[in-house]
This record gives C-alpha cells, structure tokens and sequence, in this order.
C-alpha cells in the first residue's frame, strides 16, 4: 500500500510538470526569431517613413509601449536615456500605442525623448504593428543584430549595456 501512495504523489507531480514549457515566453516572439519587417510614418512631417529592413546592418533596439502602461513606459525612458550617453552604435525605434498623438506627444514631451526614430501607432491594439509582433500578451522590447534576428527580449537598460559591450 505503501508504494501505491508514492507511486500516486509521482505521477500527480508529473502531471502537473507536464503542461508547463520551462524558458517559453508567454508571449510575443522569441529570441532567435526575425522581426517582422515594418513600415512607419513618422511623428512629424519633417522625417521620412522609417523601414525596419532599411535599418539592417546596425544593431537596431525596438521599444514598445504605450503612455497608460506604466512599466513599458519606464523601460523605454530608461532605455532611451542609456542609449543616448553611450551607446551610438544601436539604433533605437521607439514605437508607442497611444490612440491620440496628442498624448503621445505630452508624454515624449514629459518623459524627454528625444530620439529622431520615436513614431506613435494610432490605430493603437488594432494595428497591424501590433499584431506581428504580438504585444496581446503585453509591451515589450526586442535587441536585434545587424540580420534582424532578436538577440535579446525585455531587457532593462543594465542589461543593454552589458550587451552591447559583450557584442563589442
């Protein structure tokens, strides 16, 4: 009878282990994967639509986010502040998801963004934007090589920088 309670307890443990994928994101793409190629227009009329595929070559950071969720918002300031002082060898596009420009531009305003590639999706949850990169899950960023392929997912602006000087 003894066994047969054992024999129980690891066989509820397995089942239990079985459905959970261990180092799967829950969302979004993976490292590894290619980013999708994109097209945006630009904030103001003053630069050109900018083309993920034009950016390759270059380690290319892509930060989403959106002003109403506070944690993306944070990363991407911290972010943003990192790669302006000492990182000029990445490339960072900064795509928010704000529905109103207005907002969108208080908010880079406020936050001080002050990189020429900061565009704002209006069509918000419903762009197409965000359903290639799969952002339901929540707002994320993504470190690319200079081939698109996502060498790093999420990281924070400690992370980014150790990053960078592994690459070289």
């Amino acid at each position: 009878m003894r066994h047969v309670k054992w024999i129980f307890v690891v066989l509820l443990i397995c089942s239990l282990t079985a459905f959970v994928e261990k180092d799967k994101p829950t969302g979004g793409l993976s490292v590894g994967d290619v980013a999708p190629d994109f097209r945006i227009e630009s904030t103001s009329g003053e630069q050109r639509p900018l083309k993920l595929a034009d950016l390759k070559g270059r380690y290319v950071l892509l930060s989403f986010w959106a002003s109403y969720d506070a944690q993306s918002r944070m990363q991407n300031v911290s972010l943003n502040n990192v790669l302006r002082s000492d990182m000029p060898n990445v490339e960072m596009v900064s795509v928010s998801f704000d529905e109103y420009r207005s907002v969108f531009e208080e908010t880079i305003r406020k936050d001080q963004i002050v990189t020429p590639t900061c565009f704002v999706e209006t069509k918000g949850e419903d762009s197409g934007l965000f359903k290639r990169y799969r952002l339901n899950r929540g707002f994320t960023n993504y470190l690319l090589d200079g081939n698109g392929v996502i060498i790093a997912k999420n990281i924070s602006a400690a992370e980014l920088s150790a990053h960078i000087k592994e690459i070289g």
